[in-house]
């Protein structure tokens, strides 16, 4: 049955986050990380300073399903089935210690031998008692300290396996430090954080999926909802276009897994995070995937315990589904999110309306027709339409070439560039020198007023509310405030 239970599919972060939340079960402030290694005889302690155990305790703590799922639980028990303990320990090693005290009692010690139980003669199940005695400095660290519990995993052959450096190690560390770091974000937070993670004596610094603190970021209001297993908490944001972040900053909020895996629901029960980016399996016809335009999308989701069978909550606390229940409310959140997600990502976080909300006249326009999708150029924007007016007998090959060009467009290659550099092409002078935007800024300005007849502050309006110039209202103010149509229209 262990050996069986061994393959539920924890990863090392995943199983060490589960041993964590016995932790703060046992209102513990510090946890202790230490990765140890020796080889094929490295090992990993977890060291918290919670209330700690006595011998019955700890014997329950031991038993595998000693406690229902069914059974009634405290609104901040962060456990249900009663059996993470032994089933995270076990996915990673063969040999689990655990140690504890109360405060300033004796030390008690139990341990499970996968080796020993499969080499004993009968069926029985043998809780040894005490560590193993070349183990035994291990709990040195425990030893004194006033109160809390050991959690030591050995014969580590889940981890350490053929071909294992001391540098896979070293990376495993570092792999472990990102995924705590975002599941218990919300613990580590704050001016006074409620739970400090130490990882070989280094603070784990939280990170915030949501760019909180940051201005750029979109926020919608927060939508409660009652339900048959509690209160639901969901609120959308939109995380700032790589344009308005700092190098650090953008590196920094692409998450553990990079931009377009971290996009969707965070689902969190007790402030916990269970689920890091995930769409939950909602759409419109078929279930949403990980693109590229809704990367910026992140949607806080709080539930309670109360809701984890309803929500379908795993052992490994890795995967919910949302009930029939909320689904649409979640889906109309979502869809909003994503909408503007991918409005920031295409215009690389620029407003396309000025805060008068008049439009922005756009170059390019899309036609939706039964066929599918295509892409013209408005041949009223001011820049189009005043070639085509002092055309004459060459009208036709402009409009020919404007044709050409869209029917020319070189979508495919627009996608794969996007998908592999994970980035919207440049647009819209982005990078050009001010000069550059200047010079083609004031040809647009002097036909306004010298060949449209525009007064100049009108033509400077006009200029505010036309791709792309609406992006350097500075550019556009410091145009003159008069111009000699005589000496222009000689020149």
């Amino acid at each position: 049955m262990i050996e069986t239970l061994r393959g539920l599919g924890y990863s090392t972060a995943t199983a060490i986050a589960d041993i964590i939340d016995n932790s703060i079960a046992a209102d513990a402030c510090m946890v202790d990380l230490r990765f140890i290694w020796k080889g094929p005889d490295s090992v990993v302690a977890i060291q918290d300073n919670g209330c700690g155990m006595d011998d019955t305790q700890l014997d329950c703590a031991m038993r595998l399903g000693e406690k229902s799922p069914l059974d009634s639980r405290s609104a901040s028990d962060l456990g249900r089935f009663g059996i993470g303990l032994k089933t995270a320990s076990f996915s990673q090693c063969r040999r689990l210690t655990v140690a504890s005290r109360q405060q300033d009692g004796e030390v008690c010690c139990l341990r499970w031998d996968l080796d020993v139980l499969a080499a004993s003669p009968d069926d029985g199940w043998h809780l040894l008692e005490g560590p193993e005695e070349s183990s035994g400095d291990l709990l040195v660290p425990l030893q004194a300290a006033e109160r809390g519990t050991l959690v030591l995993w050995e014969r580590l052959d889940r981890i350490v396996t053929l071909g294992f450096t001391e540098q896979d190690f070293l990376e495993l560390v570092d792999v472990v430090e990102r995924h705590l770091a975002m599941v218990f974000h919300r613990y580590l937070s704050g001016p006074n954080p409620t739970l400090n993670i130490r990882l070989n004596d280094r603070l784990v610094v939280p990170w915030d999926p949501f760019l909180s603190g940051h201005p750029a970021t979109w926020t919608s209001p927060l939508v409660l909802l009652e339900t048959d297993g509690g209160k639901i908490e969901m609120q959308g944001h939109v995380l700032p276009h790589k344009d308005r972040l700092s190098q650090n900053e953008h590196d920094l909020a692409a998450g553990p897994d990079g931009w377009t895996a971290q996009q969707g629901f965070y689902v969190y029960r007790n402030r916990r995070l269970l689920v890091a980016g995930s769409w939950l399996g909602l759409g419109q016809g078929r279930s949403w995937t990980k693109e590229e335009a809704h990367r910026l999308a992140r949607i806080r989701l709080d539930i309670p315990n109360s809701a984890d069978t309803d929500w379908k909550i795993d052992i490994r606390k890795s995967t919910a589904r949302p009930t029939v229940q909320v689904r649409p409310i979640l889906t109309k959140l979502a869809e909003d999110t994503r909408s503007r997600a991918r409005r920031v990502f295409a215009h690389r976080g620029k407003a396309t309306r000025l805060g008068d909300s008049q439009p922005v006249a756009e170059v390019w326009r899309t036609e939706h027709f039964q066929g599918g999708t295509r892409y013209r150029i408005d041949r009223d924007h001011p820049a189009v339409n005043a070639v085509i007016e002092e055309a004459g007998p060459l009208t036709p090959q402009i409009r020919t070439m404007l044709r050409i060009i869209e029917e020319t467009i070189p979508v495919q290659r627009i996608w794969l560039d996007t998908t592999e550099g994970r980035e919207t092409p440049r647009t819209g002078f982005a990078d050009d020198p001010p000069n550059e935007v200047k010079a083609v800024l004031e040809t647009m300005f002097r036909n306004m007023v010298v060949r449209k007849g525009l007064s100049p502050s009108r033509a400077k309006e006009r200029l505010l509310h036309t791709e792309p110039f609406q992006n350097y209202p500075d550019l556009v103010d410091a145009l003159p405030d008069e111009i000699s149509v005589d000496k222009e229209a000689r020149q």
